[in-house]
Parts: structure tokens; sequence; C-alpha cells
């Protein structure tokens, strides 16, 4: 557990959390409306728990410690994929229930775009991980692990900017008016928290 505050981790902590109470209070202060209101609380507690599962697997110091963190990545990284996929069904339904246009923002684009990236980025990761003989045995399956590092922290920055694109939809703007310097500060502490973090080796990069 200690993974997950460790060097600048308790900042991402802080920032997830602040992610959640910003976003939760925000809807809970508002009339719920059936398929509408659990996005936005899906979507931030599925970015609570992508960066759990970024945490605790970065760094691990022992075999032991490693398998166990990847075991807890894996089923991390399961469940939040479901929630995100889950947030954008209801959302989607809303709008063809209402004739609404599937795309009408950015952040439309940038959420269909993040969850499908997901998917690709989660299935390759299960495959390297569980199924390494598909990539021809063990070690050439862990010879395309940074590729994995490198998509995933990609992807964080791309989750990231569709929370951030979230201030700018109407449903923010006209009803729940949740402020672009909440959202900011907590994307700024996601982000501070998490990528001093990364062991470069691991990316490929040489020790010194």
């Amino acid at each position: 557990m200690l993974t997950l505050l460790s060097g600048t981790g308790w900042l991402a902590q802080i920032g997830a959390f602040f992610l959640v109470a910003t976003t939760w209070s925000g809807v809970f202060s508002h009339p719920l409306l059936a398929l509408v209101s659990p996005h936005p609380l899906l979507q931030s507690f599925g970015v609570f728990l992508l960066i759990q599962a970024i945490l605790i697997l970065q760094p691990t110091t022992t075999p032991q410690a490693k398998l166990h963190g990847q075991r807890a990545h894996a089923g991390l990284q399961l469940l939040s994929f479901l929630i995100f996929l889950t947030g954008v069904t209801i959302i989607e339904t809303n709008k063809h229930v209402n004739h609404m246009d599937h795309f009408h923002s950015a952040h439309g684009y940038l959420g269909t775009a993040t969850v499908v990236l997901l998917f690709f980025q989660y299935t390759f990761g299960f495959f390297m991980w569980a199924v390494p003989s598909v990539f021809g045995g063990v070690e050439r399956a862990k010879a395309t692990w940074k590729y994995h590092r490198y998509g995933g922290y990609a992807l964080l920055i791309l989750v990231l900017a569709t929370v951030i694109s979230a201030v700018e939809t109407d449903y923010n703007k006209g009803v729940l008016d949740i402020k672009m310097w909440a959202i900011g500060l907590s994307v700024g502490l996601i982000l501070v928290g998490v990528f001093p973090r990364i062991q470069l080796f691991k990316l490929g990069f040489h020790r010194a």
C-alpha cells in the first residue's frame, strides 16, 4: 500500500480524490437525471481507479511485489475500463433517446477516442502479461512492455484532457458549474504525482 503514496504518489492521490469529490459534490447538489448524472460520477471514479492502477505498479522493488502489483494493476484497469464503458454507454443512450447529436463537443470526440484506445491498450497489456505465447514467449513479451508503458502514460494524458474538456460541455456550464480551476488543480496534482515516479530505464532509456 505504501507504493500508492511513496515519492510524489501522495500528490496524485490528492488530485484523484479532489477530482472525485469535486465532481460528485457538483452532481449531487443538483437534481439527478437518470441518463446524464451517472456519466460524470462513473467517469470520475474510473479516473480514480486508473490512477490507483498506475501507482500500484510504479515502482515495484521485489519479484513478489511486482507479481502482486501486476495482478492488482490488471484488476484495477479492467474495472476502470468497465466503468468508463458503462459511463459512455449511458450518455450515448441519453443522446439516442433524446435525438441529440452524438458528437456535439470536443469532450464527446475525446471521450469516444479515449475509450477505443483504452480497449486496445488493455487488450495488449492482457495478452502481454497473461498470454505471452502470443508474442513468441515470455522474453519476447517482456520486450514489448516498454511500449505498453509508453501507451499507458500517453493515454493518461488523453484521459485527463478529456476530463478538462468536460468543463466546457453544456451540462457543466448550464447545470453543474464545476470550475476550470478545480479540475485543472486536480489534473495538475495527478500529473506531478505520477510522472516524476517513472523509471526511465523501463521505457528503454539506459541508466547513466
